[in-house]
């Protein structure tokens, strides 16, 4: 079974938002995002992230599914009606390269509903599968 393990909000100020869910929940900081910071609770991870634009909604922001196989996930999601937005690496890139291959990545796509979500193989940091 996949298992939900990251959900990404955006925020006005990732610090003040780290400061809360410490103090409130206990969360514990376990990483620096491009543009905000990581918490979890020790199993799921929680992305802060940073407002950039008037575009962008404050709230929540995707959620991430870990899986075991990611070209078996990929043909449940497409298959039910999701759309693929991006995120896996280029087959050409990978080719021969088992280390590149094996590598850190999510890939994102949308429900029927449009609601995105990412899919990776080998989770976030502070979640535990």
């Amino acid at each position: 079974m996949s298992k939900l393990r990251h959900v990404a909000l955006i925020v006005n100020d990732p610090e003040k938002s780290a400061v809360f869910y410490e103090q409130a929940f206990g969360m514990t900081r376990c990483g620096k995002a491009r543009r905000g910071i990581y918490m979890t609770d020790g199993v799921m991870n929680l992305a802060l992230l940073k407002r950039e634009s008037e575009k962008e909604r404050i709230g929540v922001f995707h959620f991430g599914m870990w899986v075991d196989d990611l070209d078996k996930a990929e043909e449940a999601v497409l298959s039910q009606g999701g759309s693929y937005l991006g995120g896996r690496p280029d087959s050409s890139l990978t080719t021969g390269h088992a280390e590149a291959a094996n590598s850190y990545y999510e890939a994102k796509y949308r429900d029927p509903d449009g609601i995105v979500f990412d899919v990776t193989h080998t989770g976030w940091a502070g979640a535990v599968k």
